[in-house]
Order: structure tokens, then C-alpha cells, then sequence
């Protein structure tokens, strides 16, 4: 695959803006196939959620450990994502880190562009994924930041308004650097591998993280257009902190789309592709996309928790048997993630498109 472009194949434009201006109708970019329509295919029911796990009796291997990790292993087999509650994470920190970003993007926009981006690193404010001439576009706009490695974070990348911002950054990242490490070691045990084989399988302490902060704007006609189409994460884990106020997150279940609602100072988890490779397939990185509101904006963060970007990634020697061959050829992280910065978001095909025939 050839590297990504220096510059974005045609203008870019500001989807905040276009909200803003009341225009009546969806310009035709948006506007997305009949069959991606967040109005085509059933749902379940409105009672269904993603798992919901108390981590607060994680302290050890005691009884109530157990019965967490049990929950968490049921939730990446079968769900692909879970959510989490009493995380160690600050809620404080939580709602500073949401509401700074929200403070952001209601910025003038002169402001917000000193940081426009490119798909050459995707660092700053942006607007669309996938370097695709003539693609239909996502109803969001994003601001992307590297947080971890530690050669990669720029603090003049990160916006320097409002005052606050880079200081809660910080310490948010720091959090949930922690917060990602803890569940690492649980879907290691799970697994049946030492507690800190992912994280080795990672890099140890050489890892990446990156944070994109999704901003969606309202949209006069939610029901033709997405705020982020369906994808897998490429990386390894996410840690999400939804909106507070309004649901837009979908999960596919059993070829249905889900809506997840978020309880009170979670943080939504899934499952990414590179821990569904070194799982050999037996956790699952799941397709989701998000809904937009024609009443109210979102705001949400996406932290993602990767390898090292140049260690091959494959599955683990230990979980591979004759019943269950590996089906994935090893790859870097670098060269993984070349796709979705190339084509934009596109569903699983991606992953499933590196398993060989069996």
C-alpha cells in the first residue's frame, strides 16, 4: 500500500458549519446508500444494553476479582464491548475532559482552523477519514492528538484554548493509560496467557495511545446520514467517554444494530482488531457506527490504546491449535492503519480481508 497524500483530495468543509447555516437538507455528500441508513434493518429491543462492569472489586484474585474477570471475558467473546464502572478514573476528571472539548468547538472558527489537519498524520482538527475522491462523508467533525509515544506528543499540536485544555489532556491520558493497563491484564488472564502477555505483545511500556474527540453536529435529516460509518477500531483498545446527555453509539449484535446507553460516568470499552489477532480470533473486535440528532449536538472521546507501531502483531503461538489455525498474517501496526487512513471507515473488511482460507 502506497503511503498517505500530503493534502486532502478536495476542500475541506467544516460539517459544524454547515449545521450552523439552518440549511433544510442533507447536501448530497452525506448522504448514505439506502442500505446504510440508520433507518434500514431491525434493532433490539430498547431494553438491551452492552454488558455494564463494576471494576470496584478488582484487587486481586479473590472471589469478587474472579467473577469480574469471568464478566469481562463473557462481554469481549460475545459483545466485543462492555462498559465500565468504578474504573479509578476521576468522574470529575471525566466531565472537565468532555466539557473542555465541548468548549473547543464552539470556538471561532479562525481559531479551530490554526490546527486544520492533513491525512499525512491526521494530528489536529478534521473533518473527514479516508483520502477517496468524490466519498461520501461522515455528519461529524474531529480533533485527533498522540498522547503516547512520548516522541509523537506535541503539545503544540493541542489547542492552547481554552487554557485549561492541554492541562486536562494530560491528565486524562495519563488515567487512562492506567485504566487501559488494568484491563489489559484481565484479557490476558482470560485468555489463558501470563497477565502481562498483551501488554508485552504490545510493547511493554513502548506503546501507542491517541485520542480523537468526535463532535456532531445537529443534522436536519438524521435518518439519511451517519455521524461515523460502520467500522471495527483498528487498534487495540478504546476507551470511550460518551456524550453525557445524548445516545448515538450503535453496536451490531446478531446482524442488528444496537443503541447503547451510557450509565453515569462509564466508560464504554471494545475490543480493536489488533487484540482480536492476538487473540486468534476468540475475542472479537465488533462493527459500531453513530447516529446523529436533528435536536441536539454530541460530543465524545475516543482514546485508543495500540501497539508499538512497527512490532509485527499475530496471533499468539500458545492459542493457536490444529482445531483453531491462525488465520491472520503478522502485520505492524503502521502498516494496519494505513487502510482506514487511506479508505475511510469499512465495516470489517479490513481485518477479515488478512484472514487466509482455512
Amino acid at each position: 500500500m502506497s503511503t498517505l497524500q500530503q493534502d486532502w483530495p478536495e476542500p475541506v468543509v467544516r460539517v459544524q458549519s454547515l449545521s450552523n447555516s439552518d440549511i433544510s437538507k442533507v447536501p448530497n455528500r452525506y448522504v448514505k446508500p439506502m442500505s446504510d441508513r440508520p433507518s434500514v434493518g431491525s434493532s433490539f429491543p430498547d431494553g438491551v444494553n452492552i454488558p455494564i462492569i463494576d471494576l470496584g472489586g478488582f484487587t486481586g484474585r479473590d472471589d469478587g476479582a474472579d467473577d469480574i474477570i469471568r464478566r469481562v471475558s463473557e462481554a469481549c467473546r460475545e459483545w466485543g464491548f462492555f462498559q465500565v464502572v468504578n474504573h479509578g478514573v476521576s468522574p470529575e476528571l471525566m466531565d472537565q475532559a468532555r466539557e473542555v472539548w465541548r468548549e473547543f468547538f464552539h470556538l471561532p472558527m479562525e481559531l479551530k482552523q490554526a490546527y486544520a489537519n492533513s491525512p499525512k498524520t491526521y494530528e489536529g482538527y478534521g473533518s473527514r477519514l479516508g483520502v477517496e475522491k468524490g466519498a461520501i462523508l461522515d455528519w461529524s467533525d474531529y480533533y485527533f492528538l498522540h498522547y503516547l509515544p512520548l516522541c509523537l506528543k506535541d503539545y503544540n499540536k493541542w489547542p492552547a484554548l481554552p487554557a485549561s485544555c492541554r492541562e486536562v489532556i494530560n491528565e486524562y491520558g495519563k488515567q487512562l493509560v492506567m485504566l487501559a493497563g488494568r484491563l489489559m491484564k484481565i484479557l490476558s488472564v482470560n485468555l489463558g496467557l501470563g497477565e502481562d502477555y498483551l501488554q508485552n505483545a504490545f510493547g511493554g511500556e513502548d506503546i501507542g495511545a491517541c485520542l480523537r474527540v468526535n463532535f456532531y453536529p445537529k443534522c436536519p435529516q438524521p435518518d439519511l446520514t451517519l455521524g461515523l460509518s460502520s467500522h471495527s477500531d483498528p487498534g487495540g483498545m478504546t476507551l470511550l467517554l460518551p456524550d453525557n446527555h445524548v445516545p448515538g453509539l450503535q453496536v451490531r449484535k446478531d446482524g442488528n444494530w444496537i443503541t447503547v446507553k451510557p450509565a453515569p460516568h462509564a466508560f464504554i470499552v471494545n475490543i480493536g482488531d489488533q487484540i482480536q489477532i492476538l487473540s486468534n480470533a476468540i475475542y472479537k473486535s465488533v462493527e459500531h457506527r453513530v447516529i446523529v440528532n436533528s435536536s441536539k449536538e454530541r460530543v465524545s472521546l475516543a482514546f485508543f490504546y495500540n501497539p508499538k507501531s512497527d512490532i509485527p502483531i499475530g496471533p499468539a503461538k500458545e492459542l493457536v491449535t490444529p482445531g483453531n489455525p491462525a488465520p491472520y498474517t503478522p502485520m505492524t501496526f503502521d502498516q494496519y492503519r494505513l487502510f482506514i487512513r487511506t479508505m475511510g471507515p469499512q465495516g470489517k473488511s479490513h481485518v477479515d480481508s488478512l484472514m487466509s482460507p482455512r
